[in-house]
C-alpha cells in the first residue's frame, strides 16, 4: 500500500502540489489522471524518490519515502514518461545492468531479466543495440526494468506511449495480470486504457485531487444533467443555434458528421423533458430527426467536465493576477 498525505511541492513561488492525499490499495489498479501541467508527473516522481516534496508524507509498504529511502524505493518499480534506458547498450545487457543498481542476488538476475523480456515480448531483441529500436520497442524495454527486483508497487507513466494497437492490447493484458502481484498507479491520456484497466481514479487539476472513486461511481453521480445522443438530418451551424437556444440545453459537448448534411449531436440538457421541445423546434425549423437517445457519460466526459468547471477564462486570471500584484490597488 501507498499512503499520500498532505504532499505539497513548490517550484520558486510555483505551488505544484496543494496539500493532496490519497492511497493505493494492496493488488489495485489505480488510474491517475489531469490535464497537462495539472501535477500527475511531480506527484509520481515524488512517490519514486526520485524528486523531494516540500511537504507531506509518502509511505510505501510502511516506508517513508523520505526517513526510509533505500526501503521505500525496494517496493517500487517506475516507468516514466521517457523510458530510462541507455541507447549504446544492448537490451539484455541493459536489463542485467538494471538488475545489480536494483540490488538483485547475481543467482537470480538472469532469470528475472528472461521473465522481464518474455512478459514484455522483447526476448528476440535482447542482443540489439537499444538506439537501434523503434519507440515501442523501447517503451517495451522501460517497462521489462521497471519489473526488475518484482516490486510490491509500479508506477506506469503513460506505458502506452509508441505502441501500435496490438502492443496495446497486449499491455493491457500484461497490466491486469500484473494485479495478482502488484499495486499498480496508472497514468494515460487515453482514457479509455484507463477505462479498460482501472477499478478508481484519482483526478488532480492544478495541484488539487478533484475526485477520488470508481469509475462506475464518477459517471453516475456526473448523471445529474442527461445526456442526448440526436442523430439529425439539415444545415450543421442552423441545428447548432436552434439548440443553444432552446432554455434547457446546458451545452452541445461534441458534433460528429455522419454523411453528407446528417450529423451527430451530443448535447447536455438540465432535463430529460427538454427532448420534446428539442423534437418540436428541428421539426417546425424543416430539420429532420433521425435518431434520438439518451447516453451516460463516459470517463473521458466526466473528467473533462470536472477539470473544466475549474478553468476561468484569460481575463478573469489576468485580473486575479492584477489583484496579487497591486493589494492595495481595489475598490472599497
Amino acid at each position: 500500500m501507498v499512503e499520500i498525505k498532505n504532499l505539497s511541492k513548490y517550484y520558486g513561488r510555483n505551488q505544484a502540489l496543494k496539500g493532496i492525499d490519497f492511497e493505493i490499495r494492496d493488488h489495485e489498479i489505480l488510474g491517475f489522471l489531469g490535464p497537462n501541467g495539472a501535477g500527475k508527473s511531480t506527484t509520481m516522481n515524488i512517490i519514486a524518490g526520485y524528486l523531494p516534496s516540500t511537504g507531506g508524507t509518502v509511505i510505501v509498504n510502511g516506508f517513508d519515502i523520505t526517513e526510509q529511502a533505500a526501503e521505500a524505493k525496494k517496493c517500487i518499480g517506475y516507468l516514466p514518461e521517457i523510458p530510462p534506458v541507455y541507447p549504446d547498450m544492448r537490451v539484455e545487457e541493459y536489463l542485467h545492468f538494471v538488475a545489480g543498481l536494483k540490488g538483485v542476488p547475481k543467482k537470480e538476475r538472469r532469470a528475472q531479466v528472461e521473465k522481464s523480456m518474455d512478459r514484455l515480448r522483447i526476448a528476440d531483441m535482447r542482443r540489439r543495440l537499444i538506439r537501434n529500436l523503434s519507440k515501442g520497442y523501447k517503451q517495451r524495454v522501460g517497462f521489462a526494468q521497471a519489473l526488475l527486483g518484482n516490486p510490491k508497487i509500479l508506477i506506469l507513466d503513460e506505458p502506452t506511449v509508441g505502441l501500435d494497437p496490438t502492443q496495446v492490447m497486449e499491455v493491457r493484458n500484461l497490466i491486469l495480470d500484473l494485479k495478482k502481484e502488484h499495486s499498480v498507479i496508472f497514468s494515460s491520456h487515453i482514457l479509455a486504457e484507463v477505462s479498460a484497466v482501472c477499478e478508481r481514479v484519482v483526478i488532480i487539476n492544478k495541484g488539487e485531487i478533484i475526485a477520488i472513486d470508481t469509475i462506475e461511481n464518477l459517471e453516475r453521480n456526473m448523471m445529474s444533467d442527461t445526456v442526448l445522443n440526436l442523430t439529425a438530418e439539415g444545415d450543421k451551424e442552423k441545428i447548432t443555434r436552434l439548440l443553444k437556444d432552446i432554455q434547457g440545453v446546458i451545452g452541445i459537448t461534441e458534433v460528429k458528421q455522419i454523411s453528407e448534411n446528417r450529423n451527430l449531436f451530443q448535447i447536455e440538457l438540465e432535463s430529460e423533458k427538454i427532448r420534446n421541445e428539442i423534437m418540436s423546434v428541428l421539426m417546425n425549423n424543416q430539420c429532420s430527426i433521425v435518431e434520438m437517445s439518451l447516453a451516460k457519460l463516459n470517463l473521458e466526459q466526466v473528467f473533462l467536465k470536472l477539470t473544466q468547471t475549474q478553468k476561468k477564462s484569460s481575463l478573469e486570471q489576468l485580473i486575479d493576477e492584477t489583484k496579487k500584484a497591486n493589494p492595495y490597488d481595489q475598490e472599497e
